[in-house]
């Protein structure tokens, strides 16, 4: 059976830091990225990062990018998203998804998602 569960989300002030991971395990089948999106309240899903499978490329949303780093333990079936700086517009549920093909970006909001977890909350406020 396929599971994505995500940990590490919590309560941080601005300009704090959380790392985030995701088991994954129970793929028969590769897919094109992994990563994370997000979402906040009234907001659509913002893919946030991932990591492509054909290349092991990573890529970041335009706001995230020089704060978060993702990475990946092959032999553990981990990912993880390294956030620093948090800025109080980072708050929302952060999910550990897989895409099957990228959207308008690779792992954008608007990408064919495969799987994804139940989501961990992060909260950046004083």
């Amino acid at each position: 059976q396929v599971q994505v569960v995500e940990s590490g989300g919590g309560l941080v002030q601005p300009g704090g830091s959380l790392r985030l991971s995701c088991l994954a395990s129970g793929f028969t089948l590769d897919f094109y990225a992994i990563g994370w999106f997000r979402q906040a309240p009234g907001k659509e899903r913002e893919g946030v990062s991932c990591i492509r499978t054909s290349d092991g490329s990573a890529h970041y949303v335009d706001s995230v990018k020089g704060r978060f780093t993702i990475s990946r333990d092959n032999a553990k079936n981990t990912v993880y998203l390294q956030m620093n700086s948090l800025k109080p517009e980072d708050t929302a549920v952060y999910h550990c998804a897989t895409w099957e093909a990228a959207g308008k970006h690779v792992c954008s909001g608007d990408g064919p998602l495969g799987y994804w977890g139940q989501g961990t909350q992060v909260s950046v406020s004083s």
